[in-house]
């Protein structure tokens, strides 16, 4: 390659990079803007607080208390062939991506090195 095909690839990668980089800073920054994360949390501790109040009531009332009615289930599967079949296009996409890295990177450290 010539000098000035090497400075267009290398222009073209960095831009993209520089992209996909905005745009992740981006979704993250408008996520924690408008509190979404805070809000979640907001949702269990709101939760947490009605299951305590339910568990003193019970116990005011006397009935038979078992903690397997008052813990939130935290994991319920909701996987089905379509999830499981995107699951593994995810896994091999993400695979992809991150050889792709792995090279590009190596270009570039080739460039930078001479």
């Amino acid at each position: 390659m010539d000098n000035n095909l090497k400075k267009k690839w290398v222009h073209r990668i960095f831009k993209y990079v520089f992209v996909l980089a905005f745009i992740a800073f981006l979704t993250l920054y408008l996520s924690q803007a408008t509190g979404y994360y805070e809000y979640e949390n907001h949702q269990k501790a709101t939760l947490t607080e009605e299951q305590i109040k339910q568990f003193e009531q019970d116990v005011r009332d006397g009935k038979n208390i078992k903690i397997e009615d008052y813990v939130e289930k935290t994991h319920i599967d909701y996987s089905n062939k379509a999830s499981d079949m995107g699951s593994k296009v995810s896994d091999t996409i993400s695979h992809s991506v991150k050889i792709g890295i792995e090279k590009i990177f190596g270009a570039l450290n080739k460039l930078i090195e001479g």
